[in-house]
């Protein structure tokens, strides 16, 4: 696609021209950042697909460098050692890597600290790594932003929560609006005196206070940033049984909070954490941001609640994209970027789904992105031994770093990929994950992944039209209407398939050749 004007790519439909590899956001093909928060420190290396990047690496060592802060005033003297190795690591990993320098911020620990400025200059003399230091409105709004990362348009409340602060901050239309931070991270809240009385005490003036802040409307969505937060959404996942394990789009009820609250109350930590795959030092955080939650929820009222992985690391990415960026689908982009990368023949998807898109005459706009993912996602799986091709393909549509998906999307997305590779579910360990689906979303799946079967064998070239699909449900009649280029493409295997797609269907079909 170098050198193409955009009128050159009339096939990119009402999802515009892909843009990852323009120009403007080659600069963020392969991007490092270092984020040291009062629990924690990580790297994050983005790679790929500028506005849905893949994370090409991403390590995370808890250093607990605020703990003791409220007493002392000063970092942990041994999260401070922890945390100054951990980026020497980093720093030497991203050499290696050769993305250096790396993008570094520091948040509550080190900016209220009395010692952040000389462990701040320690870092740079050791490792010749500037960390910036963000008040908490710009952490909120950097958080809020990765939100925006991948949900463009989000409204609702953000609640980012940290080892020593916890952030609120407005979204509407998709613009951060206002921002507050609080003393509510876990660390801090174990330094609460007076025992459990004082302390939901203190949390419930604390959150009664932001709330006449943000003058918040009930009923809106609240997004949950944190991995305080994951670990809550991760236990519940547990606790209800639910069949994935991918946090991020992961919804909560108010009322399944307060159900896991008091499961996590009456379980005992240790074994709960090892059932969860929660480390000790995150586990050992989780009553007191349950509590905090749990609070959260009883003030703000939110209509619904969803986990975020993205957060001031997606949003120090999101903040060097320019507008054009942001505005593209990053769902859809990062579907053109494995497409472009790994499919047998690069471009061959929109065509699939100008071909597939007749059998979903109702389809509305989120329905037709999930489809145009599938038809993009269609071949690039190709690699797979062909007997676990098909479960490759579900694994990638349900377990891969995507924007923008709910989890019954992904399962929808993984299904008809399946389908693209074999005509049965049934017997499949991923029986259990069907069940995000109703009847007839699973059969929706079903039709898409036996024409997206059919529509592969139909190849002429990336941009050439096979023919077309034209399908009657009140006739309950199924046409293919084949371009006399593509007649020697529809031998008896392709027959078979398209058999198979009218049965779906419950359709006669019916073969006719242009002239």
């Amino acid at each position: 696609m170098d050198g193409q004007n955009e009128s050159d790519a009339p096939n990119w439909g009402a999802f515009g021209r892909a843009i990852f590899d323009a120009d403007r956001a080659n600069s963020l093909s392969r991007l490092g950042v270092v984020d040291v928060g009062s629990n924690s420190v990580r790297l994050v290396v983005f790679d790929g697909a500028a506005r849905s990047p893949a994370y090409f690496y991403n390590e995370k060592i808890m250093c607990a460098l605020g703990a003791g802060l409220s007493q002392t005033g000063h970092l942990n003297p041994q999260g401070r050692k922890r945390a100054l190795s951990a980026i020497k690591r980093f720093t030497a990993l991203a050499e290696g890597m050769g993305i250096s320098p790396l993008t570094a911020v520091a948040t509550a620990a080190v900016r209220e600290a009395s010692d952040g400025d000389d462990f701040r200059a320690e870092v740079e003399r050791e490792t010749g790594l500037k960390l910036y230091v963000i008040d908490g409105e710009e952490e909120a709004r950097l958080s809020a932003q990765g939100v925006l990362l991948g949900w463009p348009g989000s409204y609702g409340l953000v609640c980012d929560i940290g080892g020593s602060s916890m952030e609120l901050a407005d979204l509407a239309d998709g613009v951060v609006g206002q921002c507050v931070t609080s003393p509510l991270g876990p660390l801090k809240l174990r330094e609460v005196k007076g025992g459990k009385k004082a302390l939901k005490a203190h949390i419930k003036g604390i959150v009664k206070d932001l709330h006449a802040k943000m003058k918040h409307e009930t009923g809106m969505r609240l997004f949950l940033v944190g991995g305080s937060w994951r670990a809550i959404a991760r236990v519940d996942m547990e606790r209800r049984g639910y069949p994935m394990t991918v946090l991020h789009e992961y919804r909560m009820t108010s009322r399944a909070v307060s159900a896991t609250k008091s499961y996590i109350n009456e379980s005992d930590l240790n074994e709960l954490r090892g059932r969860c795959g929660i480390s000790e030092e995150r586990m050992s955080l989780v009553p007191l941001a349950t509590m905090v939650l749990n609070e959260v929820i009883r003030t703000f009222k939110p209509k619904d609640i969803a986990v975020s992985s993205y957060g001031i690391r997606e949003g120090m990415l999101y903040e060097q994209m320019p507008q054009s960026l942001r505005d593209q689908d990053p769902l859809i982009e990062a579907c053109r970027f494995a497409e472009a990368k790994d499919a047998r023949l690069p471009g061959f998807g929109p065509v699939l789904y100008d071909f597939v898109l007749p059998l979903f005459p109702r389809a509305d706009w989120q329905k037709k992105r999930i489809i145009h993912a599938a038809c993009l996602l269609h071949d690039v799986s190709w690699r797979a031994h062909p007997d676990y091709r098909a479960e490759v393909c579900f694994d990638n549509a349900t377990r891969a770093n995507l924007g923008g998906l709910k989890h019954s999307e992904r399962v929808y997305l993984g299904l008809a990929l399946l389908h693209r590779y074999s005509n049965k579910r049934e017997g499949s360990r991923y029986e259990a994950v069907f069940s995000l689906l109703d009847e007839k979303q699973i059969k929706e799946a079903e039709v898409l992944g036996r024409a997206m079967r059919l529509g592969a064998m139909l190849w002429l070239g990336a941009a050439q039209k096979p023919g077309s699909l034209k399908f009657q449900p009140q006739k309950k009649t199924l046409e293919i209407k084949l371009d006399a280029r593509a007649e020697p493409l529809f031998g008896e295997v392709c027959a078979s398939r398209f058999q198979s797609l009218a049965a779906a269907l419950g359709a006669e079909p019916k073969v006719t050749i242009k002239a």
